[in-house]
């Protein structure tokens, strides 16, 4: 038998390193929490022709999703179909949610598409939850990914109080008792959220978890390293794609 030498051994235990990272499901990630039977569907082919609308969290922007859409495009996603919603960080996730109302219509004029795909992170996730459930957007959305979401609000919000967008987002806040009452997940969309005890700004980490979705705790990552994450990222994008 051929012995393979030790540089073409390294070479290949890297090249299967590489694969590992970009696509691999279980590297960081432990199993969902719970899938509710409720909102559970059959599983039909991957799927990848659903426009995605990125929302970022506070103080963020459009250039946050850089490394998430190359991995939705590694993923067979056209560049067509990848958008990024920008809001106000320091005015009022009422209104920050009403726009992204208008950005998705936008989007599914654009695109001829009945519904989009959000996946969202941190402060993002407000905006989205008040859009899909007090404003019935979930009627135009297929998946809500939330990747640390501050869902149930985070006391880090404490640090910025002189903003509303942070008095909504701290916990008990008269925003996240109406976006948190009653159905957390309305309608036919698919939830899922990523969260991780690493976090450090979602505080409590569980807040970011949503009654009625697929709660993914992922094993040890931080709040910003989510969106450098591509595993995470990529088992993202085949929630979207399921």
């Amino acid at each position: 038998m051929r012995r393979r030498s030790p540089r073409r051994l390294l070479g290949f235990l890297a090249a299967v390193t590489v694969a590992f990272t970009l696509f691999g499901s279980t590297s960081t990630a432990g199993a969902a929490d719970r899938a509710p039977a409720a909102k559970s569907a059959a599983v039909t082919p991957l799927s990848t022709s659903t426009p995605v609308v990125f929302v970022h969290g506070y103080t963020g922007n459009a250039s946050n999703w850089g490394t998430a859409m190359s991995v939705f495009q590694l993923n067979g996603w056209s560049s067509s179909k990848l958008f990024a919603y920008e809001y106000n960080s320091y005015g009022n996730n009422v209104t920050n949610a009403q726009g992204l109302a208008s950005f998705v219509n936008n989007v599914k004029a654009r695109t001829g598409a009945s519904k989009v795909a959000i996946v969202n992170h941190s402060m993002g996730g407000l905006v989205s939850q008040y859009y899909l459930k007090v404003l019935g957007g979930n009627t135009s959305v297929s998946h809500l990914a939330s990747i640390a979401g501050a869902n149930h609000g985070t006391t880090f919000a404490g640090a910025c109080l002189i903003y509303t967008t942070c008095q909504q987002m701290y916990p008990g806040s008269s925003f996240i008792s109406q976006i948190s009452a009653g159905d957390e997940t309305p309608g036919d969309t698919r939830y899922a959220t990523w969260y991780s005890a690493c976090d450090g700004v979602i505080l409590p980490y569980t807040s970011t978890r949503l009654s009625g979705a697929t709660n993914n705790n992922v094993l040890c990552q931080t709040h910003i390293g989510y969106l450098a994450d591509t595993v995470v990222l990529g088992q993202i994008a085949r929630f979207v794609a399921s």
